[in-house]
């Protein structure tokens, strides 16, 4: 049976990204994003719903979103759904996560000045190399250029 897994999220920075490298070198941005839905009930009553959603960005995307995006800022992202599973250090459970690997994105409003760019101009996309089929889930090689 064929499988899809694809996710494709616009919503506001909930807090500034967080870039980290693994100890191989690669760089890791987590941010999580809110997006908001809202609807108006059968009272007619204007109602809205956010929903929070943390993302793990891999490589060169990874670097660009840590240094061009802050809390509060609209992004796009085409990624894949990710559910991480651990024990709970204090109670010894199982716990899981669903959250989101960023594949691709967008900038969503100008911002400022963005490589190959001016203020103004079009959104750029950082799109990853393809990857090894050799490397962990979720994580690029190393030393692919992208």
């Amino acid at each position: 049976m064929p499988a899809f897994n694809k996710v494709i999220l616009a919503g506001n920075l909930t807090r500034d990204p967080e870039l980290k490298h693994t100890p191989k070198g690669t760089a890791v941005c987590k941010f999580s994003i809110a997006i908001n839905r809202k609807w108006r009930d059968d009272a007619g009553q204007e109602q809205e719903d956010v929903t929070f959603v943390e993302i793990d960005a891999w490589g060169r995307t990874a670097e660009t979103i840590a240094k061009h995006l802050t809390k509060g800022r609209p992004i796009l992202i085409d990624g894949r759904l990710k559910l991480d599973t651990w024990d709970d250090k204090q109670t010894g459970q199982k716990r899981s996560r669903l959250g989101v690997v960023c594949e691709s994105f967008q900038f969503l409003d100008s911002g400022g000045t963005r490589q190959g760019g001016s203020p103004g101009t079009a959104p750029s996309v950082a799109r990853p190399a393809p990857s090894s089929a050799a490397q962990a889930p979720g994580e690029p090689e190393d030393d692919v250029p992208f």
